[in-house]
């Protein structure tokens, strides 16, 4: 099942256990359950840490527990988890072997108080980049506490359970029987839903704070090189992020960040994040700024106030709040997201496999998402607004030569139609002959730029008519003292290289401010 060189690597990452566990496998005698049990003889092989008991009776087949030998672990995958959850299940080896995890020690205490019974089921894809994190971290959870028990679940394996529970979108999360959530949480996320007196809490502890030289809203990669560049400069500072990682997580194949000749979002991520974490910035998750409130002509303090009730203070701030995918904002699309309407087609195209589906958009990731889907679904049509697709010629080359593929240009969706659970077709406007035309399938995936996340800037800094940050060459905005960076921003072209200099400048834009007015 491994080749050699994974075995190679897998070897050294086991002689990390220390606490000797069985897997105990739930196997049937289809080609599935022959892969799962090579997988599983190949793991035991390269430790003496772990055995293999293949008399297993869940119901769901092919899956196996990781089982200590006390029984206080409640945690299972059901389907085979390579691909990009292969990590997932080294890191469980690992740490139900024993070996410590890297997460904060007050999170550890937050996670083993939590009383009540929380049985978690999560419906994942191999070729989803969103979902390893939301798997780890509830095998974490699961570990830490035996209370908690997780299974995550191959959606494309067990197609019974995805069309009866009619998932949609991958990382789907129930939680003791009823949807729990949809999309990329971290243990933080998980931990804020389940643990109601957290953001309570949080908000308390961010009050108390002292004000910082430099607040950076946003953790993206603009926002990651501003808390580098400004921590390095001996100066207080702080992130406040909704997510660490912003946009990049949702991205796919990175393939153009100088020195880095390739590598995934969520990985640049964790690497953006873990560079931070090297210097003396505090870090807040989970925030969502709703207002800035700025010193006043005299000077004193900017403030940012945010939803959880909790509100920082600053001599200077940076807004690196980035971008979000554009909706379609035609009727249906609210109603069914995540029942049929997408916006990554890395994460749930393979839940529509032999299914008709749409992509709305004729730009490169419009084009790139037609290819990727015409591999797995049954027939793609595409729409485009303008006359003429607007993809690299080299995309479109490709994109015409799939015979399952349909391009209609000059189209204006106009409408998702459902049948109240799920999508069943959209309508468009031709716009050369202003007819209406129906299209039957069961997913649209939208893939039609980004929207700058700056409505709650409204009021405060000026703005263009894109919704954009406006900055000058230096990131200033148009209140002293205030700068911004990134894709938030006028500046062109958004690109993560661009966002990371845009960050740097900001945050070196930002000290040359507090030299010369404190």
């Amino acid at each position: 099942m491994l080749d050699a060189n994974l075995k190679t690597q897998l070897k050294t990452y086991l002689e990390k256990v220390t606490q000797p566990f069985e897997i105990v496998a739930s196997l049937d005698d289809s080609d599935k359950s022959q892969e799962m049990l090579a997988l599983l003889q190949d793991i035991v092989s390269l430790t003496d840490k772990i055995s293999l008991n293949t008399d297993g009776s869940d119901a769901r087949k092919p899956s196996f527990a990781l089982n200590r030998p006390n029984g206080n672990i409640s945690l299972r995958f059901a389907g085979i988890p390579m691909g990009h959850e292969f990590t997932s299940l080294v890191l469980a080896l690992l740490q139900v072997g024993g070996h410590p995890s890297k997460l904060a020690q007050d999170v550890i205490s937050q996670i083993q108080s939590l009383e009540g019974e929380f049985n978690f089921e999560t419906y994942f894809s191999l070729s989803c980049q969103n979902c390893p994190d939301l798997v780890q971290a509830l095998n974490l959870m699961a570990v830490l506490n035996p209370n908690i028990r997780h299974v995550a679940i191959d959606g494309a394996l067990f197609q019974d359970e995805v069309e009866a529970r009619q998932v949609m979108s991958v990382p789907s999360i129930y939680l003791n029987g009823e949807l729990f959530g949809q999309g990329r949480m971290d243990v933080e996320q998980i931990l804020a839903k389940i643990d109601t007196g957290a953001s309570a809490r949080d908000a308390e502890k961010l009050n108390g704070k002292e004000a910082f030289d430099v607040l950076i809203i946003g953790g993206g990669p603009a926002g990651a090189a501003a808390a580098i560049y400004a921590a390095r400069k001996g100066i207080r500072t702080g992130v406040a992020a909704e997510r660490f990682g912003g946009q990049v997580l949702d991205t796919m194949a990175i393939e153009n960040f100088i020195s880095v000749q390739e590598t995934e979002g969520p990985k640049l991520a964790r690497a953006l994040e873990e560079h931070v974490k090297q210097y003396e910035v505090d870090i807040m998750n989970l925030q969502r700024a709703t207002a800035l409130v700025p010193a006043g002509a005299e000077g004193g303090l900017h403030e940012v106030k945010f939803d959880s009730g909790a509100s920082l203070k600053a001599k200077t701030v940076i807004l690196s709040t980035g971008a979000r995918w554009r909706e379609m904002n035609v009727p249906g699309e609210q109603q069914y997201r995540n029942k049929g309407v997408a916006y990554c087609p890395h994460c749930d195209g393979p839940l529509f496999k032999g299914k008709r589906v749409a992509v709305i958009g004729g730009g490169n990731s419009g084009v790139e998402a037609a290819i990727d889907l015409a591999g797995i679904v049954a027939h793609v049509t595409l729409l485009e607004f303008d006359s003429a697709l607007r993809a690299d010629a080299v995309l479109q080359k490709k994109l015409f030569s799939l015979p399952n593929v349909k391009v209609i240009t000059s189209a204006l969706t106009s409408e998702v139609k459902g049948d109240g659970q799920k999508v069943t077709g959209l309508v468009y406007k031709d716009r050369n002959s202003d007819e209406f035309a129906s299209v039957e399938l069961e997913g649209i995936f939208v893939q039609i730029g980004l929207l700058p996340n700056t409505e709650w800037l409204k009021g405060t800094v000026e703005l263009s008519n894109r919704g954009e940050i406006i900055v000058d060459a230096r990131g200033e905005t148009s209140l002293p003292g205030i700068f911004a960076a990134g894709d938030v921003t006028t500046v062109p072209y958004k690109q993560i290289v661009i966002a990371v200099g845009e960050g740097a400048k900001a945050s070196l834009s930002a000290f040359d401010h507090l030299i010369r007015t404190t």
